[in-house]
């Protein structure tokens, strides 16, 4: 059977899975050798696989398919894998260096990290079609890594990468983001920093680049044997894929058998949900019921399934009450991360499962990108730098902030030009940065930031992010009516994403459908209480009633605002304009003053009367009846 084959599973079996590092391997021009020369072209091949055998083996790994001139084998850790593949180029380079040019056996060779399915001693799945694909697109003579296996090696070995872009393959549905071993050397700086017994290996290396050898990346001296090789397994210890994770079958502490299914039912849906948070690595839902009502550390579960992260929980339902608990472990220490309760109604249990795996997916975007910020590293790569912008952005809104995340991006994207993630997240921040008045030159701003989400959407046409981001750019340039599809599309492709729906609602009211609005904010908070934005959603909030004339309900929700981020310029303004209208006109010279000290915007009516708020001809007419009498009755000047 073909590695690529699927063997055919019964319905009712137990499928095994579990994550692992594939290589794979075939012969470059294999029927052109077999045409010329067929007795000559099988030993050579049985010689030079007498070579890879070796070389898997030292590097630990374990060969579990051959078809012709092909192999497929599995390793534990990325460093292993891509150390063997630098190894077997170089030792087959060094053995055609006496053959002619045009007899010469070359491997091609692709790697990648992955969910498998294990039978018996085989494995199947789309983490095996993978490595083969990326092996199709290797130089002969060279090796071609996934996206993930490229994130785990980070700067654990002096070789140099240069990125493919994202490429489409045969029979997989998403595109594939694709490196190359080699291309541009690694900085002076790196070879510095490398340690002495790795110096010789670089120094031989140059000189098989300059002889033309085929060894043309840098390569570690831990190749030599299975002797080096154990050192390598000493300093460089196996490290859990980023952002991987198992979702543990919830407990049912009912005592209800018929409540299984609502329970399971949540632990299916997380799966479902958490793979969609971008670059992160999920354990099937089959593997993970294995441990179903098994008391089982999670140090042990991160080390049998490779993730550094474990998410559990519990259901316990009481009449029409249902309590929800999860807490997210750190697998590597055990530490818990992040914990949340909720406390419902069961009258819709189907509603009410959609709310809470919505919820804690949201939750967990935002706080393992600040559990992986937090990890150590001496040299970061461009998924560090984007995990680090990530986490900044969860922090309250403020322009150091704003800013801080945008450098983080920028290190990101110089590190990979082609990083859709890197592209999108800038172009979020740049967005970000000109619609909450903290830019210097909003017009570059904005047009910088078109140009990187539309590289991000033809890159990754279904990301809910990019769209999201598009979005964010066409709110930005004042085209609402165009941003409003791409939220709808994000929110299709994402329910969690709770703030498109905060920017779907603004949207809706800035372009005259003011008693749409209010329910997306709504939704938005339901699903993100603890959202960075949520003191300009509590705003906006403000804004909209008080513009309806509820001026009650709008000085309730913009003191939420002020009380969750006070540096808001606009909603001291709203605030100032409802206190008036309330006759509370000490309280409202007070908010007027705030909001004139951080915003020039506030001088004077005449200037608040040209803000982009105000462009459609409903919204004007309702500010020209509440709110800039209100700020008329504070003290602010007209012109």
């Amino acid at each position: 059977m073909s590695p690529l084959e699927e063997s055919p599973v019964a319905d009712d079996q137990v499928v095994e899975r579990k994550l692992a590092v594939i290589f794979a391997a075939d012969v470059a021009e294999y029927s052109r050798l077999m045409g010329l020369d067929e007795v000559g072209t099988l030993r050579t091949l049985q010689a030079y696989r007498a070579i890879l055998d070796r070389l898997i083996a030292a590097h630990r790994g374990r060969i579990f398919n051959t078809a012709g001139d092909s192999v497929m084998a599995d390793f534990a850790s990325p460093v292993d894998a891509v150390e063997c593949a630098v190894a077997v180029q170089e030792a087959i380079a060094k053995e055609n260096a006496n053959r002619a040019a045009g007899e010469q056996m070359r491997f091609r060779i692709g790697v990648h990290l992955g969910d498998v399915i294990v039978e018996g001693t085989n494995l199947f799945g789309d983490g095996v079609n993978i490595a083969a694909r990326l092996e199709a697109l290797a130089e002969p003579g060279g090796i071609c890594l996934s996206g993930a296996v490229r994130d785990q090696i980070g700067s654990r070995l002096p070789i140099a990468f240069a990125p493919l872009g994202e490429q489409r393959v045969k029979n997989i549905a998403e595109p594939v983001r694709a490196f190359k071993v080699g291309g541009t050397p690694l900085s002076a700086a790196k070879a510095r920093r490398a340690p002495t017994h790795l110096l010789g290996a670089v120094a031989a290396a140059a000189i098989l680049i300059a002889a033309g050898s085929g060894g043309w990346w840098l390569w570690s001296g831990r190749h030599v044997g299975p002797e080096a090789s154990a050192v390598s397994s000493s300093t460089q210890p196996f490290s859990a894929p980023r952002l991987s994770m198992v979702v543990l079958p919830f407990a049912n502490l009912s005592n209800d058998p018929e409540q299984e299914y609502f329970v399971d039912g949540i632990t299916e849906d997380l799966t479902t949900d958490l793979a969609h948070i971008q670059g992160s690595v999920v354990i099937a839902r089959n593997t993970a019921f294995t441990y179903k009502g098994k008391s089982v550390d999670a140090k042990q579960i991160g080390r049998e399934l490779g993730v550094r992260y474990v998410l559990e929980g519990s259901v316990q339902r009481a009449g029409n009450q249902v309590r929800i608990n999860t807490q997210l472990v750190d697998a590597e220490t055990g530490a818990q991360l992040w914990a949340e309760r909720f406390d419902r109604n069961a009258g819709d249990l189907f509603a009410l499962q959609n709310e809470i795996t919505a919820r804690i997916a949201r939750a967990l975007q935002a706080q393992l990108a600040i559990a992986e910020a937090r990890r150590p590293t001496n040299n970061p790569d461009a998924l560090d730098y984007i995990l680090r912008g990530r986490a900044v952005l969860t922090r309250p809104i403020s322009k150091g902030n704003s800013n801080e995340a945008a450098a983080m991006f920028e290190k990101a994207l110089a590190l990979d030009p082609q990083s859709a993630d890197a592209a999108t997240w800038l172009a979020a921040t740049l967005a970000f940065r000109v619609t909450d008045d903290f830019s210097d030159d909003p017009d570059n701003d904005l047009h910088r930031a078109e140009g990187l989400v539309a590289q991000a959407l033809a890159a990754s046409p279904d990301s809910a992010l990019a769209h999201y981001v598009k979005g964010q750019v066409l709110f930005a340039q004042s085209r609402c009516g165009e941003a409003i599809p791409e939220y709808e599309k994000a929110i299709s492709l994402d329910r969690s994403r709770a703030p498109a729906y905060a920017r779907l609602g603004w949207c809706k009211f800035l372009t005259g459908s003011a008693d749409e609005a209010i329910s997306y904010f709504e939704q938005a908070m339901h699903l993100s209480p603890h959202e960075p934005a949520i003191a300009p959603w509590y705003g906006r909030m403000g804004v909209i009633y008080l513009l309806q004339s509820q001026i009650d309900e709008a000085i309730a929700s913009l003191e939420k605002a002020s009380s969750e981020n006070e540096r808001l310029a606009f909603v001291h303004a709203y605030l100032a304009a409802g206190y008036a209208l309330k006759d509370e006109t000490d309280r409202a010279r007070a908010e007027l003053a705030e909001a004139q000290g951080l915003s020039k915007m506030y001088s004077s009516l005449a200037t608040v009367k040209k803000s982009s708020w105000f462009d459609n001809p409903k919204i004007r007419a309702l500010a020209e009846a509440t709110y800039f009498p209100g700020l008329r009755k504070a003290g602010l000047p007209e012109g």
